[in-house]
């Protein structure tokens, strides 16, 4: 499936990023990032993920419901960890779902639109490539690393840089 692939493209990138900065730097708020932390946006990707499969055995997906683990955010390793096994399990039969959402904080009342699977794996890829995005920012305040190019940029857009280079 190439929704799976290019999901697991990113998540290789993402651990590459882990492994190469330090537990403390995946910590650290990031001051151009409104004091938000590497750790904090992985987290969020991790759960809409995690959310994304709940959904799934249950038929109904609401990423309003997610965790908010705070050991995800700051454990690296268990981040790391978390993106390997999501990978292995994202590559499901598509089945019809319902997609749960409020929109409200002072309300619990939700609407649920239909939707399905596959539309969602890719709406969570292309969420993951917006905080990949919003990683480099925090990496290059926080660490010395140099990230590849592509490294939160939607392959959209690679694609219509590398057609303005010929």
């Amino acid at each position: 499936m190439l929704i799976q692939e290019a999901i697991g493209h990113v998540f290789v990138q993402l651990q590459d990023v882990l492994a190469k900065i330090s537990s403390s730097q995946y910590r650290q708020a990031s001051q151009r990032l409104s004091g938000a932390t590497i750790g904090q946006h992985v987290r969020h990707v991790i759960e809409l993920f995690l959310c994304l499969e709940m959904g799934y055995a249950h038929g109904v997906v609401n990423y309003e419901k997610r965790k908010r683990d705070i050991q995800i955010e700051t454990d690296k390793a268990m981040a790391a960890d978390l993106l390997q096994n999501l990978y292995g399990r994202i590559g499901k039969a598509d089945t019809s779902l319902l997609l749960a959402f409020s929109g409200d904080s002072s309300s619990e009342a939700t609407i649920t639109i239909s939707t399905n699977y596959y539309r969602e794996l890719l709406y969570n890829l292309e969420h993951t490539v917006h905080h990949m995005a919003l990683i480099r920012v925090a990496v290059a305040e926080v660490s010395e690393l140099v990230l590849p190019d592509g490294f939160g940029v939607a392959s959209s857009t690679l694609k219509y840089r590398a057609s303005c280079a010929q």
